[in-house]
C-alpha cells in the first residue's frame, strides 16, 4: 500500500463472507476503492491489495475466514491484505500473525480502511459519516441490499455478535430512500443485523416502511424478530404497493425449554401466532426460519419439538445448523453435546427442510407471480419470485419485473415461463 505505487494499475479484492450486512459493507469499500483508482473485483484473483470481511457467527465461519487470507496470499505473496469483520474483531491475534497481513480491525472500525490506504499517500476524502460516503454504486445485479441498521441488544446465550457489533443503531430514514432512489434497482433488500430494532430517534421499522411508499421497485425485508409482527406492521407493509411477501423469522428452536436457555423473547405458541398473523394478511407468503441444532440445553425431545413446529408452520425453508460454541458468551459455560448427536439431528431436520422447501414449490406449480431477474447462468435467466422461489427461464430474457408461471420442480428452485 505505498504511494510510489500507479493507482489506475492496482487492482484489489475485496471478498466477503457471512451475513447480507457485511456484503453491503462490502459494497461501500469497494466503492471507496474505486474512488482510489483501483479496478475492484469480489472474487478472489490475483491483486495488490485483499480486503477480507470476515465472519464469525460460528467456528466454522472463523476458520473459513482464516482460510481465505491464506488463499488470497497464494494468489500474490507480495500483496497487502486487511482482514476485517467480526472474526477479526473476535480473534484479531489469529490473523495478526498470518505471514502477508498488513492490517487488521474489527466489524466496527471498516469505516477506517480506506483512510488507512488514503493516508500512505492517496487522494484526499472528507469527513462525512462513513455510511453515505462510500455508498456502494448501481449494483451490477438487479438487486441491491440496503443496510438500515446495524449491532444488537438482545445478547442471545448462544450468539457472539452483539459483543462484536456493539449496541444497536439506525440510518437516517431519509438516507434510506435517497440510496434506493439513486441505486434504482428492480428490488431493494432492506437488511440489518437486527433489523427489527431499527430505531432513528424514535422512528422504529414501521416508521421507515411507511417512508418507503412512494420507492418505485420491489421490496423485500431481512431477517426479523418475532415482537416486530404486530397488525400495525403488517398493514404497514399491505400499504407498500410492490412489496415482497416473503418473511425470515428466526426461531432457533421449537422447545421452550430451549428458548428460555437461549434468552429468546418468545415462546413456541407465540411464535405459532405471528405466522398465523403473517398468513392472514399474507396468504401466498413465504416464511423461512434459522434452526440451531444440538444447543447444549436441548434433549431428543426438545429436538423434536423443532421439527414438528417446522411441520406445522410449514415452512418454505429452513436455515438450520450444527450449535457452534463461542467463547464470551453465556452458552459457552455449557457442556456441548457430542458432534455424533448433532450430526444424527442435522440429518433429521435437512430432510425435513427438503420436503417442506419442496412442498412449498409445489403448491405454486402452474400459477403466475411475479418474477425479477438477476443473472444468466448455464442457458437459464436466474432471480426470485416475489414470495423467493428462485426461478430458472430458460434462455436470456429483459432484465425486468415480469410475471411468469412456475412449469416444473427444478434444482432448488423451479422451471417457468413468462406470461
Amino acid at each position: 500500500m505505498g504511494s510510489n505505487r500507479n493507482e489506475k494499475n492496482m487492482k484489489a479484492v475485496v471478498f466477503t463472507l457471512g451475513c447480507k450486512v457485511n456484503g453491503c459493507e462490502s459494497a461501500s469499500l469497494i466503492s471507496g476503492l474505486k474512488s482510489l483508482g483501483y479496478d475492484v473485483t469480489d472474487k478472489l484473483g490475483y491483486a495488490d491489495l485483499y480486503i477480507i470481511n470476515t465472519c464469525a457467527v460460528t467456528a466454522e465461519a472463523e476458520k473459513k475466514s482464516r482460510q481465505t487470507v491464506a488463499r488470497a496470499r497464494k494468489f500474490n505473496k507480495s500483496a497487502k491484505i486487511i482482514v476485517t469483520g467480526c472474526a477479526s474483531q473476535h480473534s484479531p491475534d489469529d490473523f495478526l500473525k498470518k505471514e502477508g497481513v498488513t492490517l487488521v480491525t474489527g466489524a466496527n472500525a471498516k469505516d477506517r480502511i480506506i483512510e488507512e490506504i488514503n493516508e500512505v499517500g492517496f487522494r484526499k476524502f472528507d469527513d462525512e459519516g462513513y455510511y453515505e460516503k462510500y455508498l456502494p454504486e448501481n449494483p451490477s445485479r438487479t438487486r441491491a441490499y440496503i443496510k438500515v441498521q446495524d449491532g444488537c441488544n438482545n445478547f442471545c446465550s448462544y450468539c457472539i455478535i452483539p459483543y462484536l457489533r456493539g449496541r444497536s443503531r439506525s440510518r437516517k430514514p431519509e438516507n434510506v430512500v435517497a440510496e434506493i432512489q439513486r441505486l434504482s434497482p428492480l428490488e431493494a433488500v432492506i437488511t440489518g443485523i437486527n433489523l427489527s430494532a431499527y430505531n432513528y430517534e424514535n422512528i422504529g421499522l414501521k416508521g421507515l416502511i411507511d417512508r418507503l411508499i412512494d420507492v418505485n421497485c420491489r421490496i423485500r425485508l431481512g431477517s426479523l424478530e418475532v415482537g416486530i409482527i404486530t397488525e400495525e406492521f403488517l398493514s404497514a407493509l399491505k400499504n407498500l404497493k410492490n412489496f415482497a411477501p416473503h418473511f425470515h423469522l428466526s426461531l432457533q428452536s421449537g422447545s421452550n425449554k430451549v428458548l428460555k436457555s437461549m434468552n429468546r423473547r418468545y415462546d413456541r405458541e407465540t411464535y405459532i401466532e405471528k405466522c398465523n398473523l403473517i398468513r392472514k394478511y399474507f396468504p401466498s407468503a413465504a416464511i423461512t426460519t434459522d434452526i440451531i441444532v444440538g444447543y447444549s440445553t436441548e434433549t431428543e425431545e426438545d429436538f423434536l419439538d423443532s421439527v414438528n413446529l417446522c411441520k406445522e408452520v410449514k415452512f418454505a425453508d429452513v436455515h438450520c445448523f450444527p450449535y457452534s460454541k463461542r467463547e464470551g458468551t453465556v452458552g459457552a459455560k455449557l457442556k456441548e453435546l457430542p458432534s455424533s448427536v448433532k450430526d444424527a439431528r442435522m440429518d433429521v431436520l435437512l430432510a425435513v427442510k427438503k420436503e417442506l422447501k419442496e412442498n412449498f414449490i409445489n403448491n405454486y406449480i402452474g400459477k403466475t407471480l411475479s418474477f425479477v431477474p438477476e443473472e444468466v447462468e448455464n442457458g437459464y435467466t436466474v432471480g426470485y419470485t416475489d414470495n423467493y422461489i428462485r426461478v430458472y427461464v430458460k434462455g436470456e430474457i429483459p432484465l425486468k419485473e415480469c410475471d411468469i408461471q412456475l412449469i416444473e420442480g427444478f434444482l432448488d428452485g423451479a422451471t417457468a415461463k413468462i406470461v
